[in-house]
């Protein structure tokens, strides 16, 4: 299993897919459908839910690197004791048997890493079609983070203001989030951000837009927010880092990939934006001026 490096059990299933058997793909698409607790249940209930045989669900772990369903089902238990762990259990994970190096360098050799593990993960055609998305402006866009993610949300939004009009970053009182689910149309986009510990709130509203026909944009961790069942693209980025928090750095690289390339893709559009901008800019002196 340790050829595997670290990947979840999802991202070595994303990784093998290709290889799989008919059976093993019907198998492996049961699980990604409700991970990971799919895969927790005996193996006769987790090969009667997927309608396939025991032998086929024992031939998928090895496929996948593990020495038997046992061991895969460990790695599940591992992944879903992770995904709650608090900044306490982070830390102390991180700190028994650190090495030692000064903390820029473990930081930074995490965070390297976690670009490394989460580019293998991320497919250019999802990556195009999504910014191709959020290009159109007949589809309103709405933003939304959590209680760390909403710095990240905030970020999208001011900048993607800029690139185009139909932005909306909801407020992050959910109380109120029913009036902005209100003004959602079939064929908006809602774009959400939710890491471990998952948040109810989130969860709720991406099932409530999805009712109303808006595609929902998920970026999440490398195990899986439960909203990105509501998602029509999901983007898992790796964020453990030897801190009592989990790192952004990954996640700001995707929001700030998709935002140069919705950028690109409508730069006529968006230079007459920004120039229009940068005339309000002047017009309340917002910026220091040199000359």
């Amino acid at each position: 299993m340790s050829k595997r490096q670290d990947l979840t059990v999802a991202e070595t299933i994303r990784g093998r897919f290709e290889s799989l058997t008919r059976a093993e793909r019907q198998l492996a698409n049961a699980m990604l459908a409700n991970y990971p607790v799919s895969g927790l249940g005996s193996i006769t209930a987790v090969s009667e839910s997927a309608g396939v045989s025991s032998p086929t669900v024992v031939r998928m772990a090895k496929k996948l690197g593990f020495a038997g369903f046992p061991e895969l089902q460990a790695a599940l238990r591992a992944e879903v004791e992770a995904t709650i762990s608090n900044p306490i259990a982070k830390h102390d994970r991180w700190a028994e048997g650190a090495p030692d190096t000064h903390i820029l360098n473990r930081f930074a050799d995490a965070a390297m890493e976690n670009m490394r593990q989460t580019l293998k993960q991320i497919s250019p055609e999802d990556f195009n079609a999504v910014a191709d998305l959020l290009a159109d402006r007949d589809r309103a866009v709405h933003v939304v983070g959590g209680r760390i993610t909403r710095s990240l949300a905030d970020y999208f939004f001011t900048h993607m203001q800029v690139i185009r009009e139909g932005m909306t970053l909801i407020a992050s009182n959910a109380n109120a989030w029913p009036h902005y689910v209100l003004n959602m149309n079939a064929g908006d986009l809602l774009v959400a951000f939710d890491i471990r510990r998952y948040e109810r709130d989130i969860l709720r509203l991406a099932e409530m837009a999805k009712a109303r026909g808006v595609i929902v944009i998920l970026f999440t961790d490398q195990w899986g927010s439960p909203a990105a069942k509501q998602a029509s693209h999901s983007f898992h980025a790796r964020i453990e880092a030897p801190s009592a928090w989990d790192s952004s750095v990954v996640t700001l690289f995707i929001v700030e990939a998709l935002i140069a390339a919705v950028q690109t893709e409508t730069w006529s559009e968006t230079k007459d934006r920004m120039k229009s901008l940068e005339a309000l800019f002047d017009q309340t002196r917002l910026f220091r001026k040199f000359v």
